[in-house]
């Protein structure tokens, strides 16, 4: 993989959380921009959300390894707490050719059989968790990681002009692999735009 782009950029520049009825996407019950909130809100479902700092400069260009290297100590801890097996970086730019089918990919509901954990190095993208009757639509920034649990439904938008340089955590060596639920809630509900 070539060195990854790490600018940030994208339509969004602050972490937000809005919660929605499940029938009521017009209508948010609650929309904050404050990590800490974010936080306790997304841990009353089972989500973890927190944000991690580089321990040293990430720039332009940067391969994946020093993408990596740069939140070795946080990567380590997870890896520890969890039991990955398998961590890598993915990198998605604006004027990626297969950009439309990659997007499409991830925006229909569905759930996996172990955690999807991301951590948002550089840029942005929206995670919509439906749990219950609640709709939680993340949006998620540089600095950010999400954890959501195995089982658990959502949706992922990267946006139409995607841009986000990410670590990805894997327990199955296969990585991602999508359960779709079949239904059209994911359409019902705001998408990155």
């Amino acid at each position: 993989m070539p060195g990854v782009t790490t600018q940030a950029t994208g339509p969004a520049t602050a972490s937000r959380l809005r919660i929605f009825r499940d029938d009521h996407p017009d209508e948010a019950l609650l929309s904050t921009q404050d990590r800490g909130e974010m936080a306790r809100e997304l841990a009353a479902i089972g989500v973890t959300f927190e944000q991690w700092e580089a321990s040293r400069p990430v720039m332009p260009g940067a391969s994946p390894e020093e993408v990596m290297e740069a939140y070795r100590a946080d990567i380590d801890r997870l890896v520890a707490e969890r039991g990955f097996r398998s961590v890598d970086v993915v990198s998605i730019a604006p004027d990626h050719p297969q950009r439309e089918a990659m997007r499409a990919k991830f925006l229909d509901e569905h759930f996996h059989k172990e955690d999807e954990v991301r951590f948002f190095v550089a840029g942005s993208g929206l995670f919509t968790l439906h749990v219950g009757d609640r709709v939680y639509e993340v949006l998620c920034t540089q600095g950010d990681l999400i954890a959501v649990p195995d089982s658990t439904t959502h949706w992922f938008d990267m946006g139409p002009e995607p841009s986000f340089v990410a670590i990805r955590f894997f327990t199955e060596p296969d990585g991602w692999v999508g359960h779709f639920t079949g239904t059209d809630i994911a359409r019902r509900f705001p998408r990155y735009e």
